[in-house]
Formats: C-alpha cells, structure tokens, sequence
C-alpha cells in the first residue's frame, strides 16, 4: 500500500503544480506587455518541465507497482493518467512550445501573446490529466 500512496502523493503535487500554472501564474503573466510576457514564460516553462516531468515518471511507477502489489483498477488507471502528459506534450505541446522558445524577446509581439494564451489553455490538458490521477490512486487507496 506503501507504492499506492506514494503514487498518490506525487499526483497530487503534479496535479497541484499544474493547477496553479493555470489559475495563478498564467493569468498573471497575461497582465504583462508581450517583451515581459515572453521573458517570464521560457525560464517558468523550463522549471516547471524539470519538476513536472519526474514527477509524472515517478507517480507512473509507483502506480504500476502499487497495481502491481494489489490489483486494484484504479492504481493502473492513475499510472496511464499521471504518465499521459508526457505524449500530450510531445504531441499537442511541443509545436508551441518550440515556437516560443525560438522567439527572442525583443520579437515578441501579439503573435506571441497568442501562442502563451493558446499554450494556456493546452496546459490544462496536464491539469486534468494530473486531477484524474489524483482521483484514481486516492479511489485505489481508500479501496484498500
């Protein structure tokens, strides 16, 4: 049960970062003119990456061994949902991503105002991925 609830906790922070990306930090950097706005976004974009990805392949695996170890639906549920954000970034994300990495700021402009909003709303992709996580390994662990 031990794996279960480590599962659970890393989904949570995952989900937790995640959510306030898109309630707090994105809204707020909206608020910036499109110089500031982009100079914020690429150092943020790269912390969060360097926390969210190892969280995602940690709550993975201890969902696969906490599945593992009891069976419970829910424990396999939460791995393929906390791991999900890595193809949907590689995959949905990343096209943007690229775009405004290779944006130097002093070219910001509206166009680049445009790809943070639309990369906004494409975040909340992980949030809810992070939130169906969350919700299947504590379901599996309150099972127990």
């Amino acid at each position: 049960m031990t794996f279960g609830i480590l599962a659970l906790i890393a989904s949570a922070m995952f989900g937790g970062v995640a959510l306030y990306v898109n309630i707090a930090e994105q809204p707020a950097r909206l608020l910036l003119d499109d110089r500031a706005l982009l100079t914020e976004w690429k150092p943020s974009y790269k912390r969060g990456a360097a926390m969210q990805a190892p969280l995602a392949l940690v709550g993975f695996l201890l969902g696969l061994l906490a599945w593992w170890q009891v069976s419970h639906p829910g424990f396999l549920m939460g791995a393929i949902a906390i791991i999900a954000p890595w193809p949907w970034t590689l995959i949905g994300i990343k096209p943007t991503n690229d775009a405004l990495l290779a944006t130097d700021p002093e070219n910001a402009g509206p166009q680049t105002r445009a790809l943070i909003v639309k990369w906004g709303v494409i975040h909340g992709v992980r949030t809810v991925l992070g939130a169906l996580a969350t919700a299947a390994f504590f379901w599996a662990c309150m099972s127990r």
